[in-house]
C-alpha cells in the first residue's frame, strides 16, 4: 500500500541558530497524541525523501510545528531549513510513536530528559492538561553545548508549576547545569536542581535525544532500580530515538 501524503503549506520558519530551526505548517489535518512524531518530505530529483520529525505543537493546535537540525550534506534538512513562508512540503498521514502519557503508568514525578532536537515532544506533552492533572511534579531537563541553544524558552518559562532544568556542555551558562545529564544525576546535580527525586518508587522517566544519553542514563536508571517501561510489563522508563 501507498504511503498517504498530505500537502502542507509553510507559515513560518523560523531560524534559531545557523544550524537550528523550526517548521510551521497549515494544510494537513492530523489526528495525533502529543509525544508521537510524522515523516516530514519533499520531492528531491525526482524522489521523495523523507525524515521523521516529532510535533512540537499539541494536538488542538490546527498548525503543526516541527524542530530540526540541518544535518551538512543531508538530502532533506538542508533543504527544509531553506524553505520560504508559501512553499509546500508534505506530511505523512499516519503520525506514530510510543512516547506519549498513555502508555505511561501512574507516579508522583514525570521526568522530561532531552538533548538537542529531542526537546520537541515533550513541548507538545506540556502544551496539554495531561501531565499537570496526571502527576504532582513535571520535571523538563534540556542537555545543549551552547546556551543559545536553549530554544522555546517564551513557551517553557511561563509554565509555572513546571521544574526548567537545562544543562550546557561546552560553555558556563547562567541558570545552567554543567556537563551531560548522566553525570549530573551520577553525582546528584539534576535531583537537587529540580527539588524532585529520582526514583523507581516515585518517578516516571521519558527520554528522547541523542543514542549514546539515551543509553547512558537508561543505564543509570536501571541500577537505581527502573526498568524500561511497556505494555506487557509496564516500568518507568520509556524511550524515543530517530538516529
Amino acid at each position: 500500500m501507498s504511503d498517504k501524503w498530505l500537502p502542507a503549506r509553510v507559515v513560518e520558519n523560523r531560524h534559531w541558530t545557523e544550524a537550528l530551526f523550526s517548521l510551521r505548517v497549515e494544510g494537513a489535518p492530523l489526528a495525533f497524541e502529543a509525544g508521537q512524531f510524522v515523516r516530514l518530505a519533499l520531492d528531491v530529483e525526482g524522489e521523495r525523501v523523507a525524515r521523521p520529525f516529532s510535533f512540537v505543537n499539541p494536538p488542538a493546535d490546527p498548525a503543526h510545528e516541527f524542530y530540526g537540525i540541518v544535518v551538512p550534506d543531508g538530502p532533506l534538512s538542508p533543504r527544509l531549513a531553506q524553505m520560504r513562508v508559501g512553499e509546500t512540503l508534505y506530511v505523512a498521514g499516519n503520525p506514530a510513536g510510543f512516547l506519549v502519557l498513555s502508555e505511561l503508568p501512574d507516579a508522583q514525578s514525570l521526568w522530561l530528559i532531552s538533548t538537542g532536537t529531542g526537546i520537541a515532544p515533550f513541548l507538545s506533552i506540556l502544551r496539554t492538561e495531561a501531565p499537570w492533572r496526571r502527576f504532582r511534579d513535571v520535571v523538563l531537563v534540556h542537555a545543549v553545548r551552547h546556551a543559545r541553544e536553549l530554544v522555546y524558552q517564551e513557551l517553557i518559562r511561563p509554565m509555572k508549576q513546571l521544574r526548567y532544568v537545562p544543562i550546557v556542555s561546552r560553555e558556563a551558562a547562567p541558570g545552567a547545569l554543567s556537563g551531560r545529564i548522566p553525570a549530573a544525576i551520577a553525582d546528584g546535580r539534576l535531583e537537587a536542581a529540580a527539588g524532585v527525586r529520582l526514583a523507581a518508587e516515585t518517578s516516571q522517566v521519558m527520554l528522547c535525544g541523542n543514542p549514546q544519553m539515551l543509553k547512558d542514563t537508561s543505564a543509570l536508571l536501571i541500577e537505581r532500580g527502573m526498568r524500561k517501561n511497556r505494555r506487557r510489563t509496564p516500568g518507568h522508563i520509556t524511550v524515543e530515538s530517530f538516529w
